[in-house]
C-alpha cells in the first residue's frame, strides 16, 4: 500500500456533517489523519419561501460522526459570517493543532434559484458561503502556515460552466474554480498547493427514484456517483502522490458534462 503521507495530519473539512463531507472526513480518518468537522449551526434557517437544498441537520450528526472517528473536533459556525474563518481556525487549533489540509466542501444552494426568481439576499448568501468563505479560509490557512506547506482542496461542481435553473449556485461555483487557480499561483512560492474537485451527480440522499434514474441515464459511465467517489479524489489531491499538482480542477463525474 502506498503511503499518502496523511497520517497524523490535521484535516479541516467544512460541511462535514453528512453526504460528501462526511465521506471525505471518513476517508482522511482512514489514512490516519486527525479530522475537524465543520457544520452549520442548528439555529441558522432560511427566510420564508426559500428552501436551503441538501441541508443536513447540524449539531447531532456532526457529534455522532466525531464520536465514530475518534480523535475529531466539531466546529459549528455559519460561514456567511465575516469572522467565520478566524473562529473556525481558532477552534481547530485549540483542539487538534495547526491545519495541514483544508477542504472547502460546505456550500449554499437554495430554491428557487432561477434567473427570474433571483434575490439580492439569496445571491449574497450563495457568494458568501461558496466563494468568500473559501477565500477567507484559504487566506487564514496561509497566514497561519508559519513555514509549513499545507494544501487546499475546494469542492466545485461539474456544471460550473453553465448551470441553468441554479444561477446563484452555478455562478458562485465558477467563481470558486477561478479562486482555485488564482490562489494556487499566489501561494505556490510558499509551497501551498490549491486544487479543486468538480463532482457530477452524486447520490448523497437527496435524489428520489425518478431523479436518480434520470441522473444515471445521462452519465456516460452508466451510474450515479457515490460520496466515496469524491472522497477518494480529495484524498489523492491532498496526498504525497499529488505533491506536484496545483491549480487544477479535477472533474469526478463519470464523463458527465464534458
Amino acid at each position: 500500500m502506498r503511503n499518502t503521507g496523511l497520517a497524523g495530519k490535521v484535516a479541516l473539512i467544512t460541511g462535514a456533517d453528512g453526504g460528501i463531507g462526511a465521506a471525505i472526513a471518513r476517508a482522511f480518518a482512514a489514512e490516519g489523519a486527525q479530522v475537524a468537522l465543520h457544520h452549520l449551526p442548528g439555529q441558522a434557517a432560511p427566510p420564508p419561501g426559500v428552501t436551503w437544498e441538501h441541508r443536513i441537520s447540524a449539531t447531532g450528526t456532526a457529534t455522532a460522526l466525531a464520536a465514530e472517528l475518534g480523535k475529531a473536533v466539531t466546529v459549528g459556525v455559519d460561514l456567511a459570517e465575516p469572522e467565520a474563518a478566524r473562529r473556525v481556525f481558532d477552534t481547530v487549533e485549540q483542539g487538534l493543532g495547526p491545519v495541514d489540509v483544508l477542504v472547502n466542501n460546505a456550500a449554499h444552494c437554495e430554491s428557487p434559484d432561477t434567473v427570474d426568481t433571483l434575490t439580492a439576499a439569496g445571491l449574497e448568501r450563495a457568494y458568501r458561503v461558496n466563494v468568500m468563505a473559501p477565500a477567507l479560509l484559504i487566506a487564514e490557512l496561509a497566514r497561519r502556515a508559519g513555514g509549513a506547506r499545507p494544501c487546499v482542496v475546494n469542492i466545485s461542481t461539474d456544471a460550473a460552466r453553465a448551470f441553468p435553473g441554479q444561477v446563484g449556485y452555478g455562478t458562485s461555483k465558477a467563481a470558486l474554480e477561478a479562486l482555485t487557480r488564482g490562489t494556487a499561483l499566489d501561494l505556490a512560492p510558499a509551497g501551498i498547493r490549491v486544487n479543486a474537485v468538480a463532482p457530477g451527480p452524486v447520490q448523497s440522499g437527496w435524489m428520489d427514484e425518478a431523479i436518480y434514474e434520470h441522473a444515471r441515464s445521462i452519465v456516460p459511465l452508466g451510474r450515479v456517483g457515490e460520496p466515496e467517489d469524491i472522497a477518494d479524489a480529495v484524498v489523492f489531491l491532498a496526498s504525497h502522490q499529488a505533491r506536484w499538482i496545483t491549480g487544477q480542477v479535477l472533474q469526478v463525474a463519470g464523463g458527465h458534462a464534458l
